[in-house]
């Protein structure tokens, strides 16, 4: 490899979320933080080395974005993702979580309903019910160790929504859902008259035995009924810096979802939110590609380790992420339980899993974008607490 992904990367005094919500959310400071879904790798050097470039011109005022941030996204979604998209169906978005809210403020009113289907991302349900909208939850089922969707439950809780959250790939459970589901999500919601928002920011970190096929290529109806998120952020390690983007195939949608967000002010993007984003699609491939690996072989370690030394657990498998969710409810812990065989037993800061809704109870979720020697040291760490049981 070119790039060291062994390194251990300190990351005190940085104001690193990771580090600084240990004591606020867990009493303690003492903990693997292996939470919050950033990188303790090193970002791309090409992402570092344009962040210094643009700092040459030592007046950090208004930016706009430049012909090359729509030119990098066409030519990476097309040779990545076979997804030919055109310059005016991208719109900048400060972060996909804000890309959603967005969306939930241009196409619907309060009171409406908006479809998710849990577990899942924590902030779907927490952008619906603080924009004063309803949820409906079509639950996954898990089957096989992987999730899957109950199409008769879908076709029969999407009826009187107005949008449909679409995680893809899944977070926390890593599915990447293949074009038959896809196509079967788009007819249903558009036969429904309910618009799909799909969140594709974890699209670059699918793992090579897998393809992403982004929402809106599937069908003639995902592409008009859709609003696609998706950013360099999870894949390039650039969380920070706040860049994502939509695109809207639709003419109407794009309209009203525009005027939502530029009346208020919300589309202009920071000073390194365009240059880092060219850097990482047009010099970033092969770091990707070696990260990518690295993280694979994290997540083989992690599943062959359990299943040998701490057969009680089960982890699902990803297709892709860093992110893996364990369930632990073999073991016959209530979840109060399993948190406090993590925390105060384990020392580990994991995202506990009822965050994504009741049918996330009995698991945890853990980041393997870390050094093999952090994952090691987690591993046995809960190998030792749960001997102590």
């Amino acid at each position: 490899m070119n790039y060291n992904f062994d390194e251990v990367v300190c990351r005190k005094h940085t104001d690193a979320l990771k580090l600084e919500a240990l004591a606020p959310r867990w009493g303690r400071e003492d903990l693997l933080p292996m939470w919050v879904a950033d990188m303790d790798f090193k970002t791309a050097p090409c992402i570092i080395k344009a962040i210094k470039q643009r700092l040459e011109c030592e007046i950090l005022g208004y930016t706009v974005p430049p012909r090359e941030w729509f030119e990098a996204i066409i030519q990476w979604q097309a040779r990545r993702h076979n997804w030919a998209i055109r310059k005016e169906e991208i719109s900048y978005v400060p972060g996909v979580v804000p890309g959603l809210a967005f969306a939930v403020q241009a196409l619907t009113e309060v009171g409406d309903k908006v479809m998710i289907q849990q577990p899942v991302y924590n902030p779907f349900a927490e952008v619906i019910k603080g924009n004063g909208r309803k949820i409906v939850n079509c639950p996954l089922m898990l089957s096989n160790g992987q999730y899957t969707i109950n199409y008769d439950d879908f076709e029969q809780k999407v009826k009187g929504c107005k949008l449909f959250f679409l995680c893809h790939p899944h977070n926390p459970g890593g599915r990447v859902w293949t074009h038959e589901e896809l196509a079967r999500i788009a007819q249903i919601c558009k036969d429904n008259d309910v618009v799909v928002i799909a969140d594709e920011i974890h699209a670059d970190l699918t793992f090579s035995a897998y393809t992403h096929i982004p929402f809106a290529t599937v069908s003639e109806q995902a592409r008009e009924n859709s609003i696609v998120f998706a950013a360099a952020s999870k894949a390039f390690n650039m969380a920070g810096l706040a860049t994502s983007y939509a695109v809207i195939v639709n003419p109407e949608l794009r309209r009203k979802f525009k005027r939502y967000v530029e009346v208020n002010d919300l589309n202009a993007g920071n000073v390194f939110a365009y240059r880092t984003v060219v850097a990482a699609y047009t010099e970033g491939e092969e770091w990707l590609t070696q990260m990518l690996a690295y993280v694979e072989a994290n997540v083989s370690y992690l599943v062959n380790y359990i299943q040998t030394r701490i057969p009680q657990l089960k982890p699902i498998v990803p297709q892709a992420s860093y992110l893996v969710f364990i369930d632990f409810s073999a073991l016959g812990l209530t979840q109060a339980q399993i948190k406090d065989l993590c925390v105060d037993k384990a020392h580990l800061a994991l995202n506990d899993g009822s965050i994504y809704g009741e049918e996330g109870k009995g698991f945890m979720r853990i980041n393997l974008a870390c050094p093999r020697s952090v994952v090691q040291q987690a591993l046995q760490q809960l190998e030792e607490a749960l001997n102590k049981q």
